[in-house]
């Protein structure tokens, strides 16, 4: 069983409802015909029935719950809400409720009130539409002081890691972490790293450095996030700072950094920069012809990941497996 097939049969075992609010791009049609069918999660689509019913003409959406905001029965009450969550800002309820027509906010509040589970969004959205009223409504997880996204990476013949799996973070989110943010990434990608690919995670904090072998202000932000993460979560298996193959070949580690419990053995990869994360995991992916899943997003205290808007309906359907598996941690 590969990943991602793990990922929809633990989904399908403790079923969860998943939101799929841009029901009006017929690739979030499919991936939710395509969910119903794998039955590994409910769903709901956000947008008028009747509009969905043409728009989906030849795909079985029987199964899916469809709410239209503008006739939603509990709207009002939801309006009351969000203006008491947004109160700060000096929101009324009226001007929730307007907001509320929009998917993306409809979408979060019904994940905030337990109407469903989790949401996938970004098909039809840019990341910063589909983050900011996560963030706004949701907020972020207790303990964890940002968001940030991971992709696992399933790399085919491959002994290192977990049998081959990676985690890789952050690819899609922070441009340059300071090295407290840098800390905050590798404790919620270990916590991430547990809940999918149910093993223990290993955190290599990656840098061009193994153990001062080289003096820069970059490394120093790595030396420093390392020290940060190993007192935060000092049971955590995370050591740094490591080259690349310091950190996941066990001869190269034992050279590099001797006594290290992590060197050699690392599955999480934590990036300095997003200029490494996003070059990295892209090199995996096209030379090792590496199954790359992601942007997953963590950090946010109810699952809401994002899509490329280049995304498949079958990456929809990926994704909403993950979010759904990410509902049970």
């Amino acid at each position: 069983m590969n990943f991602l097939e793990n990922i929809k049969a633990r989904a399908a075992a403790n079923i969860k409802t998943i939101v799929l609010p841009e029901a009006g791009d017929i690739r979030t049609l499919k991936a939710a015909d395509a969910i119903l069918k794998q039955g590994f999660a409910k769903v709901i689509l956000v947008g008028d029935a009747e509009k969905i019913a043409s728009d989906g003409a030849g795909l079985d959406l029987s199964g899916a719950t469809i709410i239209d905001p503008v006739s939603y029965d509990k709207k009002p009450e939801m309006a009351q809400k969000l203006a008491e969550l947004r109160k700060s800002k000096g929101m009324t309820v009226d001007e929730a409720n307007d907001l509320l027509n929009n998917e993306l906010y409809f979408g979060n509040m019904l994940v905030q009130m337990g109407l469903a589970d989790g949401m996938v969004a970004g098909a039809a959205n840019s990341t910063a539409d589909v983050l900011r009223p996560s963030l706004q409504i949701l907020k972020t997880a207790p303990g964890t002081k940002l968001v940030s996204s991971f992709f696992i990476m399933v790399v085919p013949d491959c002994d290192l890691g977990e049998n081959g799996i990676f985690l890789f973070s952050d690819c899609g989110l922070n441009q340059n972490p300071n090295a407290e943010e840098l800390a905050s990434i590798a404790i919620s990608s270990a916590e991430s790293f547990r809940v999918l690919v149910g093993a223990e995670p290993v955190v290599a904090m990656l840098s061009h450095s193994s153990k001062g072998s080289a003096k820069h202000e970059h490394v120093d932000k790595v030396v420093e996030a390392t020290r940060i993460a190993k007192e935060t979560a000092p049971s955590l298996a995370l050591d740094g700072e490591f080259q690349l193959d310091a950190a996941i070949v066990p001869e190269i580690g034992a050279a590099k950094a001797k006594g290290s419990p992590v060197a050699g053995k690392a599955n999480c990869l934590i990036f300095p920069d997003l200029d490494a994360g996003n070059i990295g995991y892209k090199l995996v992916e096209r030379l090792a012809k590496a199954q790359a899943y992601g942007p997953v997003t963590q950090g946010i205290a109810k699952p809401v990941n994002d899509l490329s808007r280049g995304c498949s309906f079958e990456d929809i359907v990926g994704v909403a497996a993950i979010t759904a598996v990410q509902t049970q941690g």
